[in-house]
């Protein structure tokens, strides 16, 4: 085979045009690919730190914020509940939360930075339900001991004003308490570490 009726030039210009074609093609795929390893401003707005004004709860009162798309309870205990969680130490899971999730600048018996004030991720540690606020002291139907905390419906799990877990329960864990810090005395940012703010 002889080269004598190829045109050298028209050879070159359709290798260098199928080149361009091809490497705006792979440019074209590789921006929406790696696009996708970066999050959404949905799913960043949902991980973005969300501001509560407490002024307005109530002693022995509960609000509930949402951060990270789960309920986050927030209470304003009074003295006596404060007292209350010492008197049952003695019949919690983990009383000093060692083996709980939470920051390291909380007071780990009363679990937060304020005693007044808890935060907790309103989720069960046992299959993830939402525990119900249970303020009241010795109801009929928890017992003479109550006294005031977390009842998770599902499954039974009893947990105090301080989010601990009580001896014997099917929730394994106390309840998490989230990374949060005070821009004012009622205003929490949960979601931004006090360590860090």
């Amino acid at each position: 085979m002889s080269n004598d009726g190829v045109n050298a030039g028209r050879r070159r210009f359709l290798v260098a045009a199928t080149s361009v074609v091809g490497a705006a093609g792979a440019v074209g795929a590789a921006v929406p690919f790696v696009g996708s390893w970066f999050p959404s401003a949905k799913a960043k707005a949902a991980g973005a730190p969300v501001k509560v004004n407490v002024s307005k709860i109530e002693p022995g009162q509960q609000m509930i914020a949402e951060w990270r798309g789960q309920p986050v309870f927030i209470v304003r205990r009074t003295a006596e509940i404060l007292g209350n969680l010492k008197k049952i130490e003695g019949q919690l899971s983990d009383p000093t939360s060692k083996n709980s999730t939470q920051p390291t600048y909380v007071d780990p018996e009363v679990r937060s930075i304020k005693p007044e004030i808890l935060l907790l991720i309103g989720i069960c540690t046992h299959l993830g339900c939402s525990p119900t606020f249970r303020p009241e002291v010795a109801p009929a139907d928890l017992g003479k001991d109550w006294v005031g905390g977390y009842f998770c419906p599902c499954h039974g799990s009893h947990y105090d004003l301080a989010g601990r877990v009580y001896k014997s329960q099917p929730a394994p864990l106390n309840l998490p308490v989230p990374p949060h810090s005070y821009e004012t005395d009622d205003l929490i940012v949960i979601g931004v570490d006090t360590e860090k703010a």
